[in-house]
């Protein structure tokens, strides 16, 4: 953790629909002797983690529907298919199928059996190509004549007509080619944190050195680690976001000349929750966080700025206490068992938010920003009607589960009748049993569904106050206690 990761926060801004590149020509490869080489070639180039799939359609149905789960299969989505799991007709489907290309790294694309698609699922598959810029390619397996021109006829009534062909085995394996190369499948290995004993309930002032005289050497270098991330990037964040300091002492001077600690302004006080978010979001563990954030207090202090935050950390509820990281395994498990993209995005809310699901639920589509990088939940025009707006609810959310917020909201904007006011997660925490089975699909622990918390997320209750004092001289790094240890 460094403060190079944390750069300064913006106002979110209303998400807006990504534009898809130009269509690559629709590729038409005719295996006129359906050999069995061309079918394991076309499965062995797949590597969804690359942006290349291979879709095999269901035999015996012609089901648009089920085309759409094909593709949703391929790209490594199958939770669908498990005894159950929720059944998405065919326009959920293919939304599904467009969000989760556009927001993650799918451009290429080969659908087998071509010579048995109709109309109806070639409009679909032309749809989704203008709505992404995939580049497709339909393999055809020992087509008749006949079926080649129905094809070909199908294809044009679509308005597919950039369509280049390759005939016979050795063309069609050189359009494909070769293999995909590295680890393919299966789950990422679990990460690993080095757990830390328990932290000390001190204040900023005695906090690192009460680690250093209860811990033992190990212990208090991977704490100290942690404590140093915060205070460097408190530091760091503190010079991007405040204004100069104009007091020739080096503290900040108030404008009516009384030298009383000033709040922070509603500006101030939404980047400020947006940066302790970003801060403690992937934290390991609660311990983690607690060192993290005494150090940023101690970093706010050296430039005359007082962070105040509940004593108690662990007890309360929020980011990097009832969070858990999002790591490629958890990242795996979500988008495996849950194919559609409210669905996913739901679970890994709850996952790097740990906030309560009344109020995740809140979340508006216009919430997210357009990168996917925070969430802002405005609880107070809900919950105060009438009274002047205070801080929202900021959260930060971590890079791997971005792709899931944009492909939520993409899904939501192509949702018809929808506005950008409208819940982004309506619907996913409504009635028990729907959000029994949804926690059940996604198979992962959340700890904010059994922290006994009550209050506000601890970071939203944090306040500053600007000391108009000179700040103490920076040192160039923070004393090394460890040293002296006998």
């Amino acid at each position: 953790m460094t403060a190079a990761t944390l750069p300064p926060a913006s106002a979110p801004q209303a998400a807006t629909p990504p534009t898809a590149p130009a269509a690559w020509p629709v590729r038409l490869l005719l295996d006129s002797d359906d050999d069995h080489a061309v079918h394991r070639a076309a499965y062995q180039w797949a590597d969804p983690a690359r942006g290349r799939i291979t879709a095999d359609p269901t035999p015996h149905t012609t089901s648009p529907a089920y085309l759409a789960l094909d593709v949703l299969r391929a790209m490594g989505r199958d939770g669908f298919s498990r005894e159950g799991a929720e059944r998405m007709s065919t326009d959920p489907a293919w939304r599904a199928v467009t969000c989760w290309t556009l927001a993650t790294s799918v451009h290429e694309a080969i659908v087998l059996r071509a010579h048995r698609l109709t109309v109806e699922r070639l409009r679909r598959l032309a749809a989704w190509r203008a709505d992404t810029g995939i580049r497709l390619t339909l393999l055809a397996h020992a087509p008749e004549r006949d079926d080649e021109q129905r094809l070909r006829e199908h294809l044009t009534a679509v308005g597919l007509v950039d369509v280049v062909t390759a005939r016979g085995p050795a063309a069609v394996l050189d359009e494909i080619g070769p293999a995909a190369t590295g680890r393919r499948f299966g789950p990422p290995p679990h990460d690993h944190a080095y757990p830390l004993p328990t932290v000390p309930r001190s204040s900023v002032a005695a906090f690192r050195a009460d680690c250093w005289r209860r811990q033992n050497e190990t212990d208090f270098a991977h704490t100290d680690v942690q404590y140093r991330a915060g205070y460097s990037a408190a530091r760091t964040w503190l010079a991007r976001t405040l204004p100069p300091q104009s007091s020739p002492a080096g503290g900040t001077e108030p404008a009516n000349g009384s030298s009383e600690p000033t709040a922070w302004s509603l500006q101030e006080m939404e980047a400020l929750r947006f940066f302790l978010a970003r801060l403690t979001s992937s934290s390991p563990s609660p311990q983690h966080t607690v060192a993290r954030v005494r150090g940023a207090q101690a970093g706010f202090l050296s430039r005359s700025v007082l962070l105040n935050v509940p004593d108690d950390l662990t007890s309360c509820a929020g980011p990097g206490i009832t969070t858990v990281p999002i790591t490629p395994r958890i990242v795996h498990s979500i988008t495996l068992r849950l194919p559609n993209p409210l669905r996913a995005a739901a679970v890994a809310a709850l996952l790097f938010t740990g906030t309560a699901k009344s109020l995740l639920s809140m979340t508006q589509i216009a919430s997210v920003d357009d990168a996917g990088t925070t969430v802002a939940i405005d609880r107070d025009s809900r919950t105060n009607i009438g009274e002047p707006p205070g801080p929202r609810h900021m959260y930060a959310v971590p890079p791997r589960a971005r792709s899931l917020l944009r492909a939520a909201v993409e899904f939501r904007r192509r949702t018809p009748r929808t506005a950008a006011g409208h819940g982004l997660f309506a619907n996913c925490f409504g009635t028990t049993p729907r959000f029994e089975a949804l926690i059940a699909d996604a198979g992962l622990p959340i700890p904010a569904l059994v922290h006994p918390h009550s209050e506000d997320d601890w970071h939203t209750v944090a306040r500053c106050w600007h000391l108009h004092t000179p700040a103490p001289p920076a040192p160039d790094a923070l004393p090394r206690l460890a040293e002296l240890r006998p």
